[in-house]
């Protein structure tokens, strides 16, 4: 498993950009059913709506500034610092990969199982 760490930070940050995204579509269509029922007014939805998008760009500025000082303790890495990075990756990621691959031979028992099924009917 060869990756590039900073790969691995550009990919943390885009999720995190992603999932603010959907949450303030979320939080407006959330606003604008609870107009719809009644239960806020227009106004009232209006001023939710502006709090949750400065609270997610809060989040997200937050979150810049974190992933900047990840990139700057990065370069600041000596290249023996960042192997050892990338062996603890390594192994963070081979619990996960053992896990996907005693779950595919189950997958080709199923498969077989459904194959003999068919074939019986």
């Amino acid at each position: 498993m060869d990756f590039k760490v900073t790969d691995l930070v550009k990919n943390v940050v885009l999720a995190g950009i992603g999932a603010a995204a959907v949450t303030t579509e979320k939080a407006k269509d959330v606003a604008d059913e609870l107009v719809k029922k009644g239960s806020l007014t227009v106004e009232q939805g209006k001023v939710l709506n502006e709090e949750l998008k400065h609270n997610i760009k809060e989040t997200l500025d937050n979150k810049k500034k974190k992933d900047a000082s990840v990139e700057e303790l990065l370069s600041a890495m000596t290249p023996d610092q960042i192997d050892a990075l990338k062996e603890l990756l390594n192994k963070a990621a081979k619990p996960q990969d053992k896990e996907a691959k005693e779950e595919a031979p189950q997958d080709e028992e199923q498969k077989a199982e459904q194959k003999e099924n068919t074939q019986d009917e």
